[in-house]
């Protein structure tokens, strides 16, 4: 490891001096940019455009672009970029990670990069983790980038904003979005908005009636800010749309109440490293007997297991105020990475509805996924794509893999002067919090403001419970909180703060030593903060090692911002559940026999290694999982881009004619080779034949009597395919060219959405059983990928079958067609496989009953014994009739 640290120093030293080229061009001009008036310094962004429109590129005008960007955030905001900050913006520009410590200006970085690549006019992207982030950073420096003429848009999860260039004033302050549409914000040069967003707004387009209610216009060049968080964090959870689905919600709370009863060891066992409980036959035949069956694994029985699986799962692995909250009335998740509140989403496999049930809420139904993709395939899209964090280094191997993105460490500005002390560790949990509250209380009567990090939101309440005891003042910040997240984060460096807060909450915010200057004199703000620097700076407690280093890594770049001193400790016990989970069960018994105290810490290079080891594992099973999802989520990606680039043919309306007759002729051609087989004509079926053919079109009386007289195959094929497009061109004089092409276009997209669905359902289904060939000796992937490629071929087959039967029977309805809103909300959105949503607003979205055309055929309505409409090959009255 200490070699691979060597040898990654060194080819990262050698990367960023390959920058300081470049530097010195941006630095050269500085005296010249200074010396431009305002108006001067504004048209040098028309400029750029001009010698990008002629034959110049982006590297071409690199240097003089920064240097512009850099003199307008100057004269707008009071900020000079520092050298570090500027080859952080070209990392940024050449498709990258940069790695800036805590403090080092991620935003003002992130601003040079969005102009220079904003300055094409094909659009770039910043990318945040929550709402807050993006409207923040596009009040801070967006309003820069509109000064200078660049368009800024907004998307957030409810409203979207541009920020208009003439009201980018002092008098205006920061009140200068105007809403907009959210096309409008995506046709922004430069669009600031969330990961969730972004890949909502994606799948939303593809799932659109019409191009007009398409947002999004392609995905030239992103900035993902915290990147780790978004590309490797929240990569295990695939965005997905759903509506509802029908099941029965009223079997939850007889399990939720079953499940209490039974006895741990003795009715279950818990795997805690997976994360998973496993009923034994005891607690097997409790179930089967409460519920009055003879075997709960017999097949008339299977949808049960589901809801036990569930039902077990709820009550004994996931915890309130760990793994979610109550909030009115409603299960929220709360993300196990940054200690927030995951509104909107849900959990898959019923897991959902048996908490709800277990927390004795109304049990919300089950769900049906519309469209769905992995953020690592959403991310890919772009052509080029970059990202900034502070922790980068230790996933790097993972953002290459997976992203093809290189990560470079950039230098600080200043030195970092922070301690970084050895961990305290204790056998047990109480001893460590109470070693926790001791060091609070030690540094909060010294002056020295305090951050104490927790992994969940249980363990910050009960350290604050014990701070209040004590007497000490103290904020605390979690997930029930995060309306305050900012305010609280900016003021926790503040003389004698002190601060309980999850994970990464407040991440993106600044700690200033002596808080932030708003509301203050400068001299008061100065005398605090050099109080507070005097003290020793920020001091950071971290009440538990997290699964990843990297977190561990985020929570002590919180101090030492900017050459600023600072110091941080980590206290562990061997009941933490990283510790229970992966650490050697030998270790916490071995010191009780040497005669290890419980309050007694020990620093120890072997416990710390141990502690490293278990983390190391943790990240490798961590990325398994990741990897994983990727790995089955390419197959489906390839389905996905080929509809999802028809569907897009069909809102543009592009050989609509030929698109679809396309489909009929290979309809037809398969049906003649399969009743009329080369060399068997003791096997041809003229009779059957003539049946299917009428199945699909109006068939003419001179070819019923060619096919009932001919003596070749070829022959008929021909006459019938001239037949059928002389029925096809009958068919659009009836209705009129543009009618038939709005038929042609709602009958595809209605089709192709509703197969889409179905295939959807079967590939999770799919793959949810084919872990099962791991016990045939056979590779689980590589048999998804050979089914996953026989379902594509079926689907492919059903689209045109369905469609060659349909178009010459059906009409476009004579009622008027019910529009969504331009605005309609947004359907439900859950990670992992199904949620809840709105079933109008999806009804809408997909226009359902504007695409199923009127059941009438020729002109007439069909009869109960014509073919259906659907082109399931059925009889009428067999299929769509039955409802009627």
């Amino acid at each position: 490891m200490a070699l691979f640290s060597k040898l990654f120093t060194g080819a990262n030293d050698r990367e960023v001096k390959k920058l300081n080229p470049i530097l010195d061009e941006v630095n050269d001009l500085e005296s010249e940019i200074e010396a431009l008036s305002d108006s001067e310094l504004q048209a040098k962004t028309d400029e750029f455009r001009g010698r990008l429109a002629e034959d110049e590129d982006l590297d071409d005008i690199l240097p003089e672009a920064l240097a512009v960007a850099r003199e307008a955030i100057r004269r707008r905001l009071g900020q000079r970029a520092f050298d570090t900050q500027i080859l952080g913006a070209v990392v940024l520009h050449q498709g990258k990670i940069a790695e800036l410590r805590t403090g080092e200006g991620k935003t003002l970085v992130a601003s040079l990069a969005l102009y220079l690549n904003a300055l094409d006019g094909k659009g770039a992207h910043l990318i945040t983790v929550n709402d807050y982030l993006s409207k923040r950073d596009a009040q801070w420096y967006g309003r820069v980038l509109a000064w200078m003429g660049v368009s800024v848009g907004v998307v957030q999860h409810d409203a979207s904003f541009l920020v208009q260039p003439e009201m980018v004033s002092e008098e205006h302050g920061m009140e200068y979005l105007t809403p907009c549409s959210r096309r409008d914000a995506y046709a922004a040069d430069a669009t600031y908005g969330t990961n969730h967003e972004f890949g909502f707004d994606y799948l939303r387009d593809n799932m659109a009636q019409d191009a007009a209610r398409q947002v999004q216009r392609g995905r030239h060049f992103a900035i993902v800010d915290e990147v780790d968080n978004i590309l490797i964090d929240e990569a295990r959870t695939p965005l997905i749309i759903s509506g509802h689905a029908q099941d029965d919600v009223s079997v939850y709370p007889r399990f939720a109440a079953l499940v209490p009863r039974l006895v741990a060891e003795q009715d279950y066992t818990v795997d805690e490293k997976m994360k998973a409980a496993s009923l034994t036959e005891s607690g097997i035949e409790k179930i089967e007997r409460a519920l009055g069956i003879d075997n709960i694994y017999s097949p008339e029985n299977f949808r049960l297991t589901r809801y036990m699986e569930a039902a077990l799962k709820a009550q004994i692995i996931f915890h309130k105020d760990r793994d979610y909250v109550v909030k009115d009335g409603e299960i929220i998740i709360v993300d196990d990475f940054t200690g927030r509140l995951m509104y909107g989403r849900r959990w898959s496999d019923g897991l959902h509805q048996a908490v709800e049930a277990k927390e004795g809420l109304k049990v919300q139904q089950e769900s049906i996924t519309y469209a769905t993709i992995t953020l690592q395939n959403y991310f890919r899209m772009y052509e080029k794509l970059s990202g900034m964090t502070g922790t980068a280094v230790t996933e790097a191997e993972e953002f290459h893999k997976i992203y093809k993105l290189e990560v470079v460490v950039m230098p600080t500005n200043r030195p970092m002067i922070r301690e970084d002390d050895d961990d305290f560790v204790y056998r047990s949990l109480k001893a460590k919090f109470n070693a926790v509250a001791d060091e609070v209380e030690f540094m909060h009567e010294r002056g020295r403001p305090v951050l104490v990090g927790t992994v969940t939101i249980e363990n910050s309440e009960y350290l604050a419970d014990m701070l209040k005891r004590r007497g000490i003042t103290h904020q605390v910040l979690n997930a029930k909180f995060h309306e305050r997240e900012a305010a609280i984060v900016a003021d926790a460096g503040r003389k004698g703060a002190v601060t309980i807060a999850t994970n990464m909450a407040g991440r993106g915010t600044d700690i200033i030593l002596g808080g932030t200057p708003e509301g203050r004199s400068e001299d008061e703000w100065q005398a605090e903060h050099d109080d507070v620097v005097s003290l020793g700076g920020l001091h950071i407690i971290g009440t538990e090692r997290h699964e990843s280093r990297r977190i561990d890594n985020q929570l002590r770049g919180r101090a030492g911002r900017q050459g600023d001193p600072g110091s941080s400790r980590f206290y562990v016990s061997f009941e933490d559940d990283l510790m229970r989970r992966f650490a050697p069960d030998w270790l916490p018994n071995m010191l009780a026999k040497l005669g290890m105290e419980e309050d007694m810490p020990i620093e120890s290079g072997w416990v710390s290694k141990a502690l490293e080891n278990a983390q190391t594992k943790v990240e490798g099973h961590n990325f398994d999982i990741r990897k994983h999802v990727v790995e089955y989520d390419d197959v489906m990606n390839v389905h996905r881009d080929v509809i999802y680039t028809e569907r897009t043919k069909v809102l543009e309306g592009l050989d609509m004619r030929s698109n679809i007759f396309g489909m009929v002729e290979e309809e037809l051609s398969e049906l003649i080779q399969g009743h009329l087989p080369a060399r068997h004509e003791e096997a041809w079926d003229r009779e059957l034949l003539l049946e299917d053919l009428q199945a699909i079109y109006p068939v003419s009386e001179e070819t019923k009597g060619l096919i009932e007289n001919s003596h070749t195959a070829e022959e008929i094929e021909a006459a019938v395919l001239d037949d059928a497009e002389e029925a096809y061109d009958r068919r659009e004089e009836e209705i009129t060219p543009d009618n038939m092409r709005l038929l042609e276009r709602l009958l595809l997209l209605q089709t192709i959405d509703r197969l889409w669905v179905e295939h959807l359902t079967a590939m999770d289904e799919m793959r949810q059983g084919i872990g099962l060939q791991a016990y045939g000796n056979q590779d689980p992937l590589v048999s998804y990928k050979r089914e996953a490629h026989d379902m594509w071929q079926q689907l492919l087959g059903n689209i045109r079958q369905t469609i060659a039967r349909a178009i010459y029977h059906v009409n476009l309805s004579q009622t008027p067609q019910q529009q969504a809103p331009a605005s309609a909300p947004a359907p439900a959105r859950v990670p992992v496989g199904v949620g809840t949503g709105a079933p109008q607003n999806l009804r809408e979205n997909r226009s359902d009953e504007a695409a199923v055309p009127a059941a009438r055929q020729n002109g007439r309505k069909i009869g109960r014994n014509d073919p259906c409409y659907c082109g399931s090959g059925k009889k009428y009255k067999r299929c769509h009739g039955v409802a009627a």
